[in-house]
């Protein structure tokens, strides 16, 4: 008896470490989300887990504010463009199944669909290199066409004539007409509806029960409410139809639906080891340039910290999921107001997490920085400016009407903007001047100084 009672608490000391790591963990996104959200204002569900195992599980704020009903974190939310990555899986199996391959042009299951002098491939569409215009981006001049209901083909239609932003393979832009001719591919080849293939092939194997498309007449258990802000006030979010959203952001889902995702994706239950891992190679563009996403996800490195991620934004709904694969921390984060600070919360979430930053910082000197202080305009397209100006001993950049993002220093002329990881940023001085800033964010570009 004696010697059971003393490997039982050795046992207990050798847990208490991770227990204390676990509440330290547990105090500080409570004392960051607590500051980031009113109980009485749209809100966020968040959960983090480590080594498969979930160490934070909270809701902040409302689901609904006409009823005030609080959120809790099994409550559902748009989760948008995170979308992307069931509809690459979904490819992917088709792919391991000999129904298509990646080198396949468009054309090929999209019959009628223009060549505009190029093959256009399903790689191109699955990395956001094939130039199509993106359908949400197109001044169409019928108003509202957001409330109206298509079929896959009619949507399709309505962008196809439309001419390539670029040759396809040789830049990088995020598109989600690529991801909506996806899914209309899926049905092609399957026979069937792409919710269809979608709910049996990955949502039903996996266990997902907590996973929906989005249908506007249908109950759906848990779903919150969407807001947006007109100033200090919150309203109602404007009605989109569902048949928008299709294969590039319409699914609804929970935190620990998507943490289940996660789990089933690595336990090759759906896909196999070798086809997922393709899934996470960043795509080199025709020069050799990585445009750091993959087949649905965003591959990054930030502070020497790889990451696999994506986020989702509609009307009313942020949304964004992180897994760090080194670490085997997974993040997701879902939240019911399209002004959601879902950059902010994404980095201050991790860095907890990791116990590290994920922007490392130094101080440069003043009089360096009002060499850079200035208005700074786009190459590529005119009508966007940026000013640069100082504060509180540092330099933040205003951009058009956007808010401000303060610059965190990597060296005395290479940036990033705060909480924004996937933009490196260098200033080019000449001849004793600063005459622009580089970027490089999935392609590079150029904003020249103007003032």
């Amino acid at each position: 008896m004696r010697k059971s009672i003393l490997c039982f608490i050795s046992f207990l000391f050798l847990m208490l470490p991770g227990f204390g790591q676990n509440k330290q963990i547990e105090k500080k996104i409570d004392e960051f989300l607590s500051k980031q959200f009113n109980q009485a204002d749209p809100g966020c569900v968040v959960l983090a887990a480590k080594e498969g195992k979930i160490i934070y599980r909270k809701a902040f704020g409302s689901a609904d504010l006409q009823l005030n009903v609080p959120l809790n974190a099994d409550m559902v939310f748009n989760i948008a463009s995170i979308t992307k990555q069931f509809t690459a899986v979904a490819i992917l199996q088709l792919v391991e199944q000999g129904q298509i391959s990646i080198q396949d042009s468009v054309q090929k299951f999209v019959p009628g669909y223009p060549w505009k002098g190029y093959t256009i491939t399903i790689e191109h569409l699955l990395t956001h290199t094939s130039g199509i215009r993106d359908y949400l981006q197109i001044d169409y001049e019928t108003p509202f066409l957001e409330r109206w209901d298509f079929e896959p083909g009619q949507l399709i239609d309505s962008f196809k004539t439309y001419p390539l932003d670029f040759k396809p393979g040789t830049k990088f832009s995020y598109s989600n007409s690529g991801y909506y001719l996806l899914g209309y591919i899926i049905e092609k080849i399957s026979g069937k509806k792409y919710q269809d293939y979608i709910r049996e092939n990955i949502l039903q194997p996996l266990g997902m029960v907590h996973t929906y498309f989005d249908q506007g007449n249908k109950i759906i258990p848990n779903r919150v409410s969407g807001y947006r802000k007109e100033g200090a006030t919150f309203k109602n979010v404007d009605y989109w139809s569902p048949t928008i959203e299709y294969s590039a952001g319409g699914l609804i889902s929970s935190v620990e639906d998507l943490f289940t995702w996660q789990k089933g994706l690595y336990s090759y239950k759906i896909l196999r080891k070798e086809t997922l891992e393709k899934a996470f190679i960043s795509y080199h563009l025709e020069n050799g340039t990585e445009t750091g996403y993959g087949y649905g996800w965003f591959i990054k490195t930030s502070n020497g910290i790889n990451s696999i991620e994506h986020q989702g934004g509609l009307p009313g709904f942020e949304s964004d999921e992180t897994y760090f694969p080194a670490e085997d921390i997974f993040i997701s984060i879902l939240c019911n107001s399209g002004t959601a600070p879902i950059d902010e919360l994404s980095v201050t979430i991790a860095s907890i997490m990791l116990n590290k930053p994920m922007q490392q910082e130094i101080r440069v000197d003043e009089k360096l920085l009002d060499k850079y202080v200035g208005i700074y305009q786009l190459t590529t397209d005119t009508n966007r400016k940026m000013t640069i100006f100082k504060k509180n001993g540092g330099l933040v950049a205003k951009i058009s009407d956007t808010d401000n993002f303060p610059l965190i220093f990597q060296s005395e002329t290479k940036f990033q903007f705060k909480n924004v990881l996937n933009a490196d940023c260098e200033f080019v001085i000449e001849n004793g001047r600063v005459t622009k800033f580089n970027v490089s964010q999935s392609g590079h570009f150029e904003w020249i100084r103007i003032q």
